[in-house]
C-alpha cells in the first residue's frame, strides 16, 4: 500500500497530466498498488522518488507518468525552464532549433517544446520531420540558433527517451549552464503547469536544413578518391538511413546493401534487445550479409545516427572493430592528408591519439568523458570517444557525428580498396609504427546504483597496486588536476598497463576501461597475442577488484 502523502502527489499529478496514455498509466498503477500489487507500489514510489535530474547530458530515463520519468509533464517544465533560462541571458527573440527522433513520444515532446518557447519570446525551429541528431545540432551554427534542443534517448532500450540541450555554438551543455537551467525547471515545477504558455506561432524546418547538411557532408569527400565500394550498411531501426542515402547519392560511392531488417525507424528496436552497436548480437545481421556479399566493409550507425561502428574482414574472420581501432584509423587518414590542429579523445579513450598526434607534431589534449568537452576544445581537428563517437567535421557540427564518419570511413575503405589493401591492413600498418595498443572494457549493469557507489568506494579504499604482473600508480581522478576537470573516476596506471573506472553518465552502469600498450616490436603477431595476454589478466584482476 501506499501512503498519504504519495497519494497525494500522485493525484497532484495526475489532476494536471496533459496526456491520456500517462493519466491512464498512473490510474492503474494506482488501482494495482492499492489491490496489494507490490511491484505497482514500488514502481509508482520509484517514479515519484524525486525529479528526473536534469544535467549535462540534459535529461534521460524511462518512459511514464510521474516526476522521475518522461513525459510531457516533465518535458514541459525542462522547456519552460530552457526559455527562462535563455531569457535571463538576453537571448529573448533569439532562434532555437527543436529536433527529434522516432523514439515513443519523440515528436510529441519537440511539439509541445517549441509550443512553449515561441510563448516564451524565442524564435523556435521545428523540424517538420524525426532527424538524426548531428543533422540537428548542425542547424545550430546553420540558422544562427542561440540554443538547440533534440528529444533522443540515442542508443538506450526502447522504453527509454531523453531531451538534450545545446548551446549556440553547437556543443552541448556543461557546467554551470546544466546547473542553472535545473534551477529555473524546479521553479517552473513548484507552479501548477497550466501557468505554462503556448503558442504556435512558429516555422518548420526540414528539406533546407537536410539539404544544407547533406551539402556540407559531401564536401569532405576529394574529387580525387575512388567510389567504388562494397560495403553493408544498418541504421538499427533509426533515423539514419534517409539521410545516409542522400549523402551517398551526393558523394558518388556504390550504394550499400541494407540489412533490411533494421533500416526503417522502429521505436521498438525489433531485432535487438538492446539498440546499440556495441552491444553483444546488435550488428549480427549486418556481419552475417557482409559475409554473404563478400562487403569491404559494414556500417552501423545507432538510432539517432551520432555514431559510427564498423566491422571488416581479419584473418580470423569477420568482427566490429573496437571504437579506439576505428578512431586509430580515422586519426591516421586526417593525419596522413596533413589536416592540421587539435587532435583529442576523452581520458577513458586509447592513448594511441597522442602518440599518433605527437609524430605529426601537433596538439593533442585529453578532454573528461562526453563530447560536451571534446567538442568545445579549441582548434579542433578530429576529436574521439571509445564509445564509437566522433567528430570529424567540427567547424559544422563540434559534437559526435555518425554519418560524416561513415563518409570518411566510405573515403578510406574505397582508396585502401583501389590500393588492393584492406582496413586489417591499415590497422596492421599503425601497429608496426607505433605499436600494439590493445584495449577492452568491463561493463556492470545494475538495477540498484548504490552497488556503483559501493564499488567505487572500494576500488578507492583498497586499490590493486599491480596489474598483469606491473605496478600501477592510483590517479583519483575526483581530485582533478590542471589538465583535467574533476569527474567520478579512478585511474590506474603502469608501463605497459592502464585502466580506468568510472560510472556511466547515461545508463545504470559501472564501465571499466583497460589498455595494454607494447613497444614497437618485430614480430606483430606474437606482439598481439601477449598483449592479448596481458589483457586477460589485467580484466580478471580488475573484475576481482570491482566485486560486481
Amino acid at each position: 500500500m501506499i501512503d498519504q502523502s504519495l497519494r497525494e502527489q500522485i493525484l497532484s499529478w495526475r489532476q494536471q497530466d496533459p496526456d491520456p496514455a500517462t493519466a491512464a498509466a498512473l490510474d492503474d498503477l494506482l488501482a494495482r498498488a492499492d489491490a496489494a500489487d507490490q511491484a505497482a507500489t514500488d514502481e509508482l514510489r520509484d517514479a515519484f522518488a524525486g525529479p528526473l535530474a536534469f544535467g549535462t547530458a540534459g535529461l534521460r530515463g524511462p518512459l511514464g507518468p510521474g516526476p522521475a520519468r518522461m513525459n510531457r509533464v516533465v518535458v514541459s517544465q525542462a522547456a519552460a525552464g530552457l526559455a527562462a533560462h535563455l531569457r535571463e541571458l538576453g537571448m529573448a527573440g533569439g532562434r532555437v532549433i527543436v529536433g527529434f527522433d522516432a523514439r515513443y513520444n519523440s515528436q510529441v515532446f519537440a511539439q509541445d517544446t517549441a509550443e512553449i518557447l515561441a510563448a516564451a519570446g524565442l524564435l523556435p525551429l521545428l523540424c517538420s520531420r524525426a532527424l538524426p541528431t548531428p543533422v540537428v545540432a548542425f542547424g545550430i551554427r546553420h540558422f544562427g540558433c542561440v540554443a538547440g534542443v533534440v528529444v533522443t534517448a540515442s542508443h538506450n532500450p526502447p522504453q527509454d527517451n531523453g531531451y538534450k540541450v545545446y548551446l549556440g555554438d553547437g556543443s552541448q551543455i556543461i557546467p554551470p549552464t546544466d546547473s542553472q537551467i535545473a534551477a529555473q525547471i524546479a521553479a517552473v515545477a513548484a507552479r501548477p503547469l497550466a501557468d505554462i504558455a503556448r503558442s504556435d506561432d512558429f516555422p518548420l524546418v526540414g528539406d533546407d536544413l537536410v539539404a544544407a547538411y547533406v551539402a556540407r557532408a559531401s564536401s569532405l569527400v576529394s574529387p580525387e578518391t575512388p567510389r567504388s565500394l562494397n560495403w553493408v550498411y544498418t541504421a538499427m531501426h533509426g533515423v539514419g538511413a534517409a539521410i545516409v542515402d542522400q549523402v551517398v547519392a551526393a558523394t558518388g560511392f556504390d550504394q550499400p546493401h541494407r540489412v533490411t531488417e533494421q533500416i526503417e525507424p522502429d521505436p521498438a528496436f525489433p531485432t535487438v534487445p538492446f539498440p546499440n552497436p556495441e552491444e553483444p548480437g546488435a550488428i549480427d545481421l549486418a556481419l552475417t550479409l557482409a559475409q554473404q556479399v563478400d562487403a569491404d566493409v559494414a556500417i552501423a550507425n545507432d538510432p539517432d545516427a551520432d555514431r559510427c561502428a564498423i566491422a571488416a574482414c581479419f584473418p580470423s574472420g569477420w568482427r566490429m572493430l573496437t571504437g579506439d581501432e576505428l578512431g586509430a584509423l580515422l586519426a591516421d587518414d586526417l593525419l596522413r592528408a596533413g589536416v592540421s590542429g587539435t587532435y583529442a579523445c576523452s581520458v577513458v579513450s586509447s592513448t594511441l591519439l597522442s602518440t599518433m598526434a605527437a609524430a605529426y607534431h601537433q596538439p593533442f589534449t585529453t578532454t573528461l568523458t562526453g563530447f560536451k568537452w571534446i567538442g568545445r576544445v579549441p582548434g579542433l581537428a578530429f576529436g574521439y570517444e571509445e564509445a564509437i563517437g566522433y567528430c570529424t567535421d567540427a567547424a559544422a557540427v563540434p559534437d559526435k557525428d555518425g554519418i560524416t564518419t561513415l563518409v570518411r570511413v566510405l573515403e578510406l575503405a574505397a582508396r585502401l580498396r583501389a590500393e588492393g589493401r584492406t582496413i586489417a591492413d591499415r590497422l596492421d600498418e599503425i601497429a608496426a609504427r607505433y605499436g600494439v595498443h590493445l584495449t577492452s572494457q568491463l561493463a556492470f549493469r545494475v538495477a540498484d546504483l548504490s552497488l556503483i557507489t559501493a564499488a567505487m568506494a572500494r576500488i578507492r579504499e583498497v586499490p590493486p597496486t599491480a596489474l598483469a604482473g606491473e605496478p600501477v600508480e592510483l590517479v583519483d581522478l575526483a581530485l582533478g588536476s590542471a589538465a583535467l576537470p574533476p569527474t567520478d573516476g579512478v585511474l590506474f596506471s603502469g608501463t605497459r598497463v592502464r585502466v580506468v573506472v568510472r560510472p556511466s553518465g547515461t545508463e545504470p552502469k559501472l564501465k571499466c576501461y583497460l589498455q595494454v600498450k607494447l613497444a614497437p616490436g618485430t614480430e606483430l603477431a606474437a606482439d598481439r597475442a601477449e598483449a592479448s595476454a596481458l589483457m586477460a589478466q589485467a580484466r580478471d584482476e580488475m573484475a576481482r577488484a570491482l566485486g560486481l
